[in-house]
Parts: C-alpha cells; structure tokens; sequence
C-alpha cells in the first residue's frame, strides 16, 4: 500500500471518529413496552367468521332491541379483541349507551343469574339449597348451557325455560352463537388451556388455578350423575350450532362442557346490584383502564344505575365523550392480576409490575384454624355466630397483600383481626371464655399481646417468604426469551404478585422490630379501669373508671 494511499485511510478513519465525537447522544433504542392481552393469531382467520356473528347480533337489536332494551346507543362490531362495542352516535360522558331492566322472577328478559336457575329452569331437578363448589358461576353456567342447548339445530333439546317473548329470543339467540367457541376459549382462557400452561400458572400465583379446576371437576361429576346422565335429550353431551350458513358443535353438558361454561361466565359475568349476573349485549364492551366506567345497577330510591317500574336494570354508560363509530369500553373493575387473568384471560397494564398507574398489583395469602389447635371449636364458634350476623366466617380465609405505586405493604386490618384470634393461646386463651364471647371478635380487631402479636405478624412472614420461595423454584431454570404468550402472562402475574409479596414482608418485618411500642389488650384495660398509674392522695384529677376510688366505697358493715 502507497503512502498515499494509507495517508488517506488513516484521515477518513479519523474523520469518522472526530464526527462521531461530535453527534449527539441518543442513548440506546428502546423498545416500546409490548402490551399483552390475548394471544390474537387466530382472529384474522377468523374476521368473516366474527363479522357474521355481529351481522347477527345487529340484526337482533335492529329488529327487536326496543322490546328490551330502554337505552341503545352501539351496535356490535369486529375488534382487535374478537368483538366489542361500538358507538352509533355522539355521547356525552356519563351518559347511558345500553340498559335494560333484569325481569329475572320470570326470567323472561336477558339477564341470567344464579335465582333464575335454582328457582325457575332447574327449580325441580335441583336438591333445595344445591351449593356448588363453584358456586353462582357453577349455577350461571348451567344456564347458559341451557341456552346452547335450546338452540341444538335438532331442536327439542335442553329445558325451555323461561319463557320469553320471540324477540327476547332472538335477542338471546344471536348473542348465544356469537360466543368463543370451544377451540377460541382453548387459546384465551387459562381454565381451557393445555396441562403444561396451567402448570405454569399454577407456579406464577398465590391464586391456585388447580383449585379452581378441582371444583369445576367435582361439581361436573356430580351434576353428571345426579341430573345430566338421566336425561340425554335434555342434558345433551354436545350440541350444534346454525352459524351463518354453516355449524358448529360445542361441548355441553360434560366435563368439557361445563369448563367451558364456567370460563365464559367468569370472563363475561358483571357483580351489579349484589349479585353474579351474564347480561347479554353489554358484556361486548371490552376493557381499558382509563376513561371508563363499571357496568352499574341500580334499585329504587335512587341508584346508580336505571328503575323502570318497579324493576331493577343495568346500566352500561360512557366514561368519556364519544363519536359516532367510537369503541365503547368499560372497566372491569378493581382486581389483581391473577384474577383479570383467571378471569378474563388477559393482565390490563394497571396491574402489571412495570406500571405506573397506581393500580392494583396484588397477592393473596390464605391462613386457617389449625386441626390440632386445642382452642379450634371455640374459634370456630367465635367466627361462625360472633363475627358477622348474616355472613359467618370460614375457617379458612384468603386475604390479598398489595404492590404497587404508593403502596406501603400494610396488611388488610381485617387479615391481622383473623390472624389474632388463629394465634390466640396460652396466656391470652382466657379470652375465649363465654363471658367474653359477645366482645372478642372486637378485641382482635387491636393487639392482644405481644407474644400474639408476634405470632401473627410471623405468620404472614413466612406465608410471603414462602410464596416468594415457591416462584423462584418454578423459575430458576426459565429462558424468558422463549416464553409463550400464555407463559408471558404468567410471567406479568409472578412479576407483580412478587412486588405485592416483597413490599409487605418489608413492611411486617418492620412491625416485627417495633412490637415493644404497640399497646396490648392488658394496658388498654387497666387504662380503662384508671388503674394504669400509681396513685397518691395528691391526685384529686384522677379519672377513676367505673367510680373506683381507693378509700372511697360506702360500705354498711
């Protein structure tokens, strides 16, 4: 190489460098923040197959909404998320998009809750006060059964209750079809997924999905025997539906069935007016953390939501001002996240580990009575008659920790009064006599002593620590870049549960260095009786409790 030549290598390398020194810094690229709801692969396969079931659904609001319906203010359209609702004219905020009363005595309007079933379709095939594990979902889900297999192309299926006016039929016809087939649910909710996922979920959360997939098996294996075996005609294994110009089957009333039933009302089913309850139509509108309402009820006098007669209704309204053609979305309310994902099949950002919102990072921690306490029978007395008058306490109670911005990991109050009378013993054991029983709930509501204190404080310790423990097992040998979407879901869970679990440990081991300082159930009573300090003539201000004063009892001996 000539002189020249490597003279001329060596200046453009150096240019190079000296621009380079010059050009300001961005820092590295950074990725946006990838935001996971449900795996959509398959819906764009899917699109005419979605958009014949909102052809459907519109054509039932158009044809026969006002039957019903006493607000209506969206038609059903194709989303990113499957399907949802859209506006179909300008709304103001607050103001009322869908409503419509529940008519559930008769059950002859949308509406499906867990007294239509005991009490109206199932009224004589069901054991008097019949209570599932799964409870008022279990009871949802057998209605919505029902409903698919009302609609068998066959016909003469299922049990035709209640009685509905043809258009309100209809309405529940279009709506029934449009719901996630069987194959959709295997793909967007956990109590459907493949044994390996749920494994990985069962490992990411202190709420344990194999405990819901427990009670969903063992209420389907009774039902099976005791009601759906004897009947096939009416309690049919698998039924087929008219969808446009072609069908489809879906499972019914099987284990399959029943699991299947039991995900939709978990991921579609609103808590309004004091109860469970699937209501159709406004259970399109999708979720978003910001600008959106609950889905409310409302009752006479007054409520929140909408009265027509004498009848109660829900109410879907806007959260912010919306066009024409506009989503309409709702919030689904305050949980953590294992329970969006248990339930809906997604983990909104507001309870995501990274967020900044302020939501609801949060962990559950689930304490009992001990078998072999010797005191068991009195606690168990104490929580089921002294407790709550209407709702007596199980022995057995799960109690959420949370995370999260502004967060300080102070414990439920509630979970440290259950804690305090699970640990009650020795010394402190004199309050569970008779003559205390009407008053010891309250006083677990404060600290009994220091030793009890301890006590419970230890025990959501370790409970955190053990948690924490159990999801580092699960996750030692995990290659986070070959997660799946269902286990980045798990992994959004584990990731905010541990922030929930970690802030509270601090917080208690903090509590657990200062229990000197708490005051315990001995001084506030001695406190009550004046007798915390010593006394001398000179103290005439002396606040005796209960009129005891030394010397001064008027006694005829």
């Amino acid at each position: 190489m000539s002189m020249a030549v490597l003279f001329l290598v060596l200046y453009t390398s150096c240019l190079q460098l000296l621009v380079h020194s010059f050009t300001p810094h961005h820092g590295p690229q950074i990725k946006p923040k990838t935001r996971i709801c449900r795996p959509n692969a398959a819906l764009a396969a899917n699109s005419d197959r979605l958009q014949t079931f909102a052809d459907a659904a519109n054509k039932a609001l158009t044809s026969h909404g006002s039957e019903i319906f006493k607000s209506l203010n969206a038609k059903v359209s194709v989303t990113d998320k499957r399907l949802g609702l859209t506006c179909t004219s300008s709304t103001k905020e607050s103001d009322a998009i869908l409503s419509y009363p529940y008519y559930e005595s008769d059950g002859s309007g949308l509406a499906l809750s867990s007294p239509l079933a005991t009490n109206v379709v199932f009224k004589d095939l069901l054991p008097d006060g019949y209570d599932g594990w799964t409870g008022d979902i279990g009871l949802a889900a057998l209605l919505l059964l029902n409903e698919f297999a009302r609609l068998d192309t066959s016909g003469g299926k299922g049990i035709n209750l209640p009685k509905r006016k043809e258009g309100i039929q209809f309405l529940m016809g279009a709506w029934v079809t449009s719901l996630p087939s069987f194959e959709e649910m295997k793909e967007m909710h956990p109590l459907l997924w493949e044994e390996e996922d749920q494994e990985v979920m069962q490992s990411s959360s202190t709420k344990k999905i194999y405990r819901l997939l427990d009670d969903i098996e063992d209420d389907a294996s009774w039902l099976s025997e005791k009601l759906w075996s004897s009947d096939r005609v009416k309690f049919p294994e698998s039924v087929v539906l008219r969808v446009g110009d072609a069908e489809e089957t879906r499972p019914c009333y099987s284990q399959d069935g029943f699991r299947y039933a039991v995900a939709l009302v978990r991921s579609r089913s609103f808590f309004v007016d004091g109860a469970l309850r699937l209501l159709p139509y406004l259970d399109y509108a999708n979720h978003d953390d910001f600008g959106t309402l609950e889905i409310s009820g409302g009752g006479v006098g007054g409520g929140i939501g909408m009265v027509w007669e004498s009848a109660k209704g829900a109410l879907l309204k806007a959260g912010k001002e919306l066009k024409a053609g506009d989503e309409v979305k709702i919030s689904y309310g305050p949980k953590g996240p294992a329970d969006y994902l248990l339930d809906h099949g997604f983990v909104p950002e507001m309870c995501q580990s990274t967020s900044n919102t302020g939501g609801a990072v949060t962990a559950e921690l689930t304490f009992e009575v001990d078998d072999s306490d010797r005191f068991r029978d009195d606690k168990l007395d104490v929580l089921e008659y002294e407790t709550f008058e209407l709702a007596p306490m199980e022995p057995v109670q799960a109690f959420d920790v949370t995370g999260g911005p502004g967060s300080t990991g102070e414990p439920d109050p509630a979970m440290m009064q259950f804690l305090r009378l699970v640990k009650l013993g020795g010394k402190d054991a004199f309050l569970l006599e008779s003559i205390f029983r009407n008053e010891i709930w309250g006083f677990m509501s404060v600290p009994v002593s220091e030793q009890n204190e301890r006590l419970a404080v230890t025990a959501i310790i370790d409970a955190c620590q053990k948690a924490l423990t159990e999801m580092d097992e699960a996750t030692k040998d995990v290659d986070n870049a070959t997660l799946s979407d269902k286990q980045k879901l798990c992994a959004m869970v584990r990731d905010s549960e541990r922030q929930a679990l970690e802030r509270t440990m601090i917080y208690m081991k903090q509590e657990s260095e200062a229990l000197d300082l708490k005051e315990y159930y001995q001084e506030r009573r001695l406190k009550s009786l004046g007798l915390d300090s010593e006394w001398s003539p000179e103290s005439d201000d002396i606040g005796w409790g209960g009129n005891r004063v030394p010397g001064g009892a008027d006694y005829d001996w």
